[in-house]
């Protein structure tokens, strides 16, 4: 006769408990900034020539200049009229480099195997602002390359992380080299997009671009930052090496402002 009684002050008291606190959004997007800076903390390849390629300043790329060679089709990716990057690789390697722009439409000057197509990246095949986008899986089916090993560049102002977050892995594991700008910090599936490219790449080296500096998502200096991928069946990381940061080979974006390079944190 006593059970019901009892189960319901039980209930009333369960019942009565604190509820947790909203989570704080402070140190969430501290944390976040936090993941994104040890997401792209770059590792020492044991066997990467570095060298330059592009532009003295903003449009130049450190690459691994050894590792390119058994590239079989290039990929440039926001042009702006200018593509000395793929230019000079394709003119080195004698291999055609597929570039991309829809919003200037102004073809390099290029004495090398340029294909220009007006066209931009993104995560689905669609038209905005009578701009043609599609996926980086169907431009490489479309040129014949599925299947081939590539070497890559994006600099879309944006665009990269909705296209790297539905990218297949299959695709990116066609990928020898890509050197990517990245635009922004705040979002939080952007850690998400930079863990699936390290599933495939190692983080070879991180140059933070210096039109972007900015103090406060710290522990990152800027907002936009120049990040080299290599393959990992083609990367070898020499164990307890230490990569040198900054690149010696990197240089400002903008001659003019200050620069603000980050201070590496040391991997396990």
């Amino acid at each position: 006769m006593n059970r019901v009684p009892i189960l319901l002050v039980a209930t009333l008291v369960v019942g009565c408990g604190r509820p947790e606190p909203p989570p704080d959004p402070v140190q969430q997007r501290a944390a976040h900034l936090q993941a994104l800076f040890e997401a792209i903390q770059p590792v020492k390849l044991a066997n990467c020539e570095f060298e330059r390629v592009g532009d003295k300043d903003d449009g130049g790329y450190v690459i691994c200049k050894n590792l390119v060679r058994r590239a079989e089709s290039l990929y440039s990716y926001g042009i702006s009229a200018t593509d000395n990057w793929g230019c000079t690789l394709s003119a080195r390697l004698q291999k055609p480099v597929h570039q991309y722009d829809c919003f200037n439409l102004e073809r390099p000057v290029c004495e090398a195997l340029p294909v220009f197509h007006e066209e931009c990246v993104g995560p689905a095949r669609e038209t905005i602002e009578g701009r043609r986008y599609d996926t980086v899986e169907a431009q490489i089916a479309r040129n014949g390359d599925a299947g081939k090993r590539v070497v890559m560049k994006m600099d879309v102002e944006g665009s990269e992380w909705a296209s790297f977050l539905t990218m297949p892995v299959s695709v990116m594991r066609q990928i020898d080299q890509l050197s990517v700008e990245f635009h922004g910090v705040e979002e939080k599936d952007y850690v998400t997009a930079i863990n699936r490219l390290r599933s495939v790449f190692h983080v070879v080296n991180v140059h933070y671009n210096n039109w972007a500096c900015a103090s406060n998502v710290l522990p990152l200096p800027a907002t936009v930052f120049e990040v080299l991928f290599v393959n990992k069946n083609l990367g070898v990381v020499e164990e307890g090496g230490l990569p040198v940061v900054p690149n010696p080979l990197d240089a400002p974006n903008n001659g003019k402002l200050q620069d603000c390079q980050g201070t590496p944190r040391l991997l396990d």
